[in-house]
């Protein structure tokens, strides 16, 4: 039973459960009992099944972090995330400060809905496939939850995938936006051109191509140390691809090929974008035209070999040659 005493700082609360002891002090008496039933419940709920009581999904949020995320590739990326997950509100409270014990597929239920209003479907499937990480591993390795609630929400649809190829129309008026004209780069947007350009040969990633260094060609191979799964990848290089990188300016030991990094590329490529008059096209549409000109020299394996898809099924997302292209390889 709880001891409840008057003291200087208000009144000091004194719990015991099966020889675990804990103590607080409040301002009210009747905030000191109402602790003191909340904690012995959690505390009797504790010894009962094994879950740790009193968790909140901050404090599982905050350690996957610090023990899982920081262990990945993308651990900036999870933490930005979870922290502002753990912001936003749901019937007046912050997903943050809902105890585990009372978080429920129909509580994450509302805050996916409540996010359609403003992402799309696929935005909201990552933050689930997060979530579901973390509740995951708070219920097999932490014990903090009997079971993780993300298993019965409900997934949005994604968005249909993109299916945009590049016309060379497009193709010459973004490289004469960028000042490029087939002599040796002297400028950043030139690198970007040329980039642009590589891109459509190898079906490479913009921040694959901005971290290629010298020391990763080798002859007509280009090796990846890492790449957005994790793994590392080589390249093969056609002509083509090896007579832009001979455009380039040579940086000292260490220096990108391209002299670029992800967000100069994405910047000088959205200005030339904008400047050709060209509607919704993006960067990374380029690894769908590569893929789509690569399909008709490579098999399937070959081709996921060379892009880096472990599921031949995601090929499908890029690789959009027409009825028409299609009906040309016929008898």
């Amino acid at each position: 039973m709880a001891s409840i005493v008057k003291s200087a700082g208000g009144w000091r609360v004194q719990i015991s459960i099966k020889g675990k002891r804990e103590s607080a002090t409040f301002v009210t008496k009747a905030q000191a009992q109402a602790w003191a039933a909340m904690r012995e419940a959690d505390l009797r709920s504790e010894k009962t099944t094994g879950i740790v009581a009193g968790k909140t999904c901050r404090n599982a949020f905050e350690r996957y972090e610090k023990e899982v995320s920081r262990t990945k590739r993308g651990a900036k990326w999870e933490a930005q995330r979870l922290s502002t997950i753990a912001d936003m509100v749901v019937d007046g409270i912050k997903i943050g400060d809902m105890p585990l014990a009372k978080l429920t597929s129909d509580f994450l239920g509302k805050w996916r809905d409540s996010r359609l209003k403003t992402v799309v479907g696929s935005t909201i499937n990552r933050d689930l496939n997060l979530l579901s990480h973390v509740f995951s591993t708070a219920t097999r390795e932490w014990k903090w939850m009997a079971a993780s609630p993300t298993t019965n929400v409900r997934r949005p649809s994604n968005p249909s995938p993109r299916d945009r190829l590049i016309l060379l129309d497009e193709i010459e008026r973004i490289t004469f936006a960028l000042g490029f004209d087939g002599a040796l780069v002297e400028t950043k947007s030139q690198a970007v051109a040329v980039a642009f350009l590589f891109a459509i040969e190898t079906a490479m990633r913009a921040g694959e191509i901005c971290g290629l260094l010298p020391e990763d060609v080798t002859g007509r191979v280009a090796h990846l140390p890492i790449t957005k799964n994790g793994t590392k990848r080589d390249v093969p290089l056609s002509i083509r691809a090896l007579e832009l990188l001979a455009l380039l300016p040579k940086f000292g030991n260490g220096e990108p090929l391209f002299g670029l990094n992800s967000v100069s590329l994405d910047s000088l490529f959205r200005k030339a974008r904008n400047k050709s008059m060209i509607e919704g096209l993006t960067f990374h549409d380029t690894r769908h035209e590569a893929i789509t000109r690569l399909a008709k020299k490579l098999n399937v394996l070959e081709l996921a070999r060379m892009v880096g898809h472990r599921d031949l099924r995601m090929l499908q997302i890029y690789y959009n040659e027409t009825a028409a292209q299609l009906a040309e390889r016929l008898d």
